[in-house]
């Protein structure tokens, strides 16, 4: 009875009603239907995911696709700005490859089986009447790659937006959760999409290939007028003229460019394996077996990498980095370009 009388008092009541405080607000969260039906186009919510053992944006809020015409309380319907952005990413990076092919048998396969520089500027010239007019350029080359990149950029923001939306600034309690943390789990709360190594590389990749194009394009352009005398024999020029800077941007080129392009070949395609349960941090949550399938696909795309390396080095490095300067006027020619470039 007393106990009775003592919840029914004031003291009681005030006693009761500030146990319900709490230090931080509560989350807001959007309702969502219990069920949805499979055969309607919606596409599941996943609940905020921090960085995977193996770098990836698997199961992360960033890889969350939502509709365009999301509501509270209803289920997401059509294709949202991530798909689309994704599959502008994805079928940017087909077209290049149409240019990467035809310019690796160029500038390293041909070589190799010539041996010569002389002898492959004219497959070299060929070559260019099909990816280096007016209009074919632009649509193999210039387009898509600033497709790819500028998708890529895009969806990191847009996945944060996301993230901020759902679990940061439009929901007060997150921002004092995260302040109340303490520094080790704070530091796991990341906004951001996780950086995976296929996104670092490209970022990467990015600088050596605008390098690579500022010097074989736009300096002739701008100083000469055309790229009609840049070929084979303008790179053996720069190796023999400056063999460490040219050294470690072809190398760079090389080595960044093709592991981003085979891992995110390997990505589009599905076949890209994950290292979860046999690296890092989760190294025990999978069986045995399952570890050595993953690590014999890891092994398979790195092999891959290294293949595809090899195919650019063996005549780009093998041949013509060690053909020479070129002499006379032409050699002049290369030496006033790089002179612009205080090189």
């Amino acid at each position: 009875m007393d106990s009775d009388s003592d919840a029914e008092s004031p003291r009681g009541w005030r006693e009761r009603r500030n146990s319900t405080l709490t230090a931080i607000s509560l989350l807001q969260l959007d309702p969502a239907p219990m069920d949805s039906d499979p055969d309607t186009p919606t596409e599941e919510k996943k609940p905020i995911d921090f960085l995977a053992a193996d770098g990836t944006m698997e199961g992360s809020a960033g890889s969350i696709k939502t509709g365009s015409t999301m509501a509270p309380g209803l289920s997401g319907s059509g294709r949202g700005a991530i798909y689309y952005l994704t599959r502008m990413q994805r079928y940017s990076s087909y077209a290049v490859s149409v240019f990467t092919t035809m310019h690796l048998a160029n500038v390293s396969l041909i070589p190799a089986v010539t041996r010569s520089v002389a002898g492959s500027e004219t497959y070299l010239l060929m070559a260019r009447e099909l990816y280096q007019t007016p209009i074919t350029e632009p649509l193999l080359v210039g387009l898509p790659v600033l497709m790819h990149i500028g998708s890529g950029i895009a969806l990191r923001l847009l996945r944060r937006s996301e993230n901020i939306r759902r679990y940061g600034g439009s929901t007060p309690g997150m921002y004092a959760l995260m302040r109340s943390s303490t520094a080790s789990s704070r530091s796991s709360v990341q906004l951001w999409p996780p950086l995976s190594w296929i996104s670092w590389s490209g970022y990467v990749f990015s600088a050596f290939w605008g390098a690579h194009v500022v010097m074989n394009r736009v300096l002739p352009l701008a100083v000469e007028g055309d790229s009609s005398n840049i070929g084979l024999a303008y790179i053996s020029h720069g190796f023999a003229r400056h063999p460490m800077i040219a050294a470690f941007a072809y190398r760079g080129l090389i080595g960044i460019g093709c592991s981003h392009m085979v891992w995110g070949l390997a990505k589009w395609f599905g076949i890209a394996p994950s290292t979860k349960g046999w690296w890092g941090s989760e190294a025990v949550t999978v069986d045995k077996k399952t570890k050595r399938q993953r690590r014999r696909r890891w092994l398979g795309v790195q092999a891959a990498v290294v293949a595809a390396a090899a195919l650019w080095a063996v005549g780009g490095l093998g041949v013509v980095a060690k053909a020479g300067p070129s002499d006379g006027w032409v050699g002049k020619l290369y030496d006033d370009l790089f002179a612009k470039v205080q090189l």
